[in-house]
């Protein structure tokens, strides 16, 4: 029976039941909590720790982890381009693995010999979490209470936590599990369960809905440098700041709203709502950059990796050689991906409508129709011949075998139907 356990904590519904029950469980131990600040929001954060201890938790540590956040994760996996499901710009997925590791560094420190998390057993972050745990204490046993309890629904765990008086903010009209963080916020559950259901009206809390956005344009301009967003509009920003501008300004415009039927890590599919207002400017401005700088064969195999990226942050493999290897190879990619680009924000809409970079390979003097030194028109020919060359080999040899075909098949039409005669 373990003494101590430490515990990953929101505050939100399903960690603020897990504290009691812990303490019924598991013989009174010792419960510690640890909350981190991603990004959320003071409004999540607010009291935290006084809700903790209320909860019957013997500690709660709120550790500020945004800046590790945006440097150390989000600003990886936007160099890698990385999106999951088409559509998915990883803001939960990425946050987990930061979380689980600090969470273990406090185990450390109080002597923990077990560790716990609210995830549930049908969702993708008992794998994150418990992935991370694997790497960096994978002596210590994990408790996932909601893979034990008899507590099947979130109506159950409201339930339980009016029944021992746990404050908690969800309510059985407003039922959305929801994830916030610097850079998205995640809506599930409820009406969103149907996926032909359309979101409520409501449901929005970053983004504005694209009837209320403004009807004037904004034109924003994003600096990188090495592939790492550094300035809007000519003001250079530290990474937390410019994140959270850049959601001010695409939330205002209704951009980056994404509602998605993804396939989950355990097999089954789910509907969310994800607001990433600033993320979706940081990828399209980024993608465009290198668009410009790259080569064709080298932003052909960074697309190559970008989907493998994508699922490895979505799983929770973060902590592997297999991430450490895609980032030295994407980290050479970005080596000259600085610049800006320039984009024009309109209802839920992003254009590009500039770039700009020093090391553009896209010169004029050599796409112009005029005469330059660099680029002979008549030296196509040759190219071409050479370029055609595997297909006029083929041809030949069918020519020789009497294979050719110098005229298109007949395809013969069947003979139509006799119209249907009605007395």
């Amino acid at each position: 029976m373990p003494r101590t356990i430490v515990l990953a904590y929101s505050g939100g519904l399903d960690t603020s039941i897990i504290v009691p029950w812990l303490k019924e469980n598991y013989g009174g131990a010792r419960v510690i909590c640890v909350a981190a600040d991603i990004g959320q929001g003071s409004d999540e954060l607010s009291g935290v720790r006084a809700k903790a201890l209320a909860s019957g938790a013997d500690e709660c540590y709120v550790e500020d982890l945004r800046e590790e956040f945006v440097e150390s994760f989000i600003y990886p996996t936007l160099r890698a381009g990385a999106i999951y499901n088409r559509k998915y710009l990883l803001g939960t997925s990425m946050a987990r693995p930061l979380i689980a590791r600090r969470q273990v560094e406090i185990a450390r420190q109080v002597g923990a010999d077990a560790l716990a998390h609210g995830c549930t057993g049908k969702g993708n972050d008992q794998v994150r979490f418990e992935l991370t745990f694997a790497a960096f204490a994978p002596e210590l046993p994990v408790i996932a209470p909601w893979r034990e309890w008899d507590i099947r629904s979130r109506e159950d765990a409201i339930a339980y936590a009016e029944a021992r008086g746990i404050p908690i903010a969800a309510t059985r009209q407003k039922i959305y599990s929801r994830d916030a963080n610097l850079w998205h916020l995640s809506h599930e559950g409820g009406v969103l369960e149907d996926p032909n259901a359309a979101p409520p009206d409501d449901l929005l809390m970053l983004t504005r809905p694209v009837t209320k956005a403004p009807d004037i344009p904004e034109k924003v301009v994003i600096g990188f440098e090495k592939g790492t967003p550094i300035s809007v509009n000519g003001d250079r920003l530290a990474p937390v700041e410019l994140i959270s501008i850049l959601n001010a300004i695409g939330g205002k415009h209704g951009v980056g709203v994404v509602d998605l039927v993804e396939d989950r890590l355990v097999g089954m599919k789910s509907r969310g709502v994800y607001e990433t207002p600033g993320g979706s400017l940081l990828y399209t401005a980024h993608s465009e950059l290198e668009q410009l700088v790259l080569d064709r064969r080298t932003l052909a195999a960074k697309d190559m990796i970008a989907p493998r990226y994508a699922d490895l942050v979505y799983e929770g493999r973060w902590w592997t050689t297999e991430r450490e290897a895609y980032d030295a190879f994407v980290n050479v990619t970005q080596e000259r991906v600085s610049g800006t680009v320039s984009l024009r924000l309109y209802k839920g809409s992003t254009a590009v409508i500039g770039r700009e970079s020093e090391h553009a390979l896209y010169d004029e003097r050599f796409v112009t129709f005029g005469e330059d030194d660099v680029y002979e028109q008549s030296d196509a020919a040759g190219f071409i011949r050479l370029f055609a060359l595997p297909a006029r080999v083929r041809a030949l040899k069918d020519q020789e075998l009497g294979l050719t075909q110098t005229t298109p098949p007949v395809v013969e039409e069947a003979p139509a139907e006799p119209a249907l005669q009605i007395a």
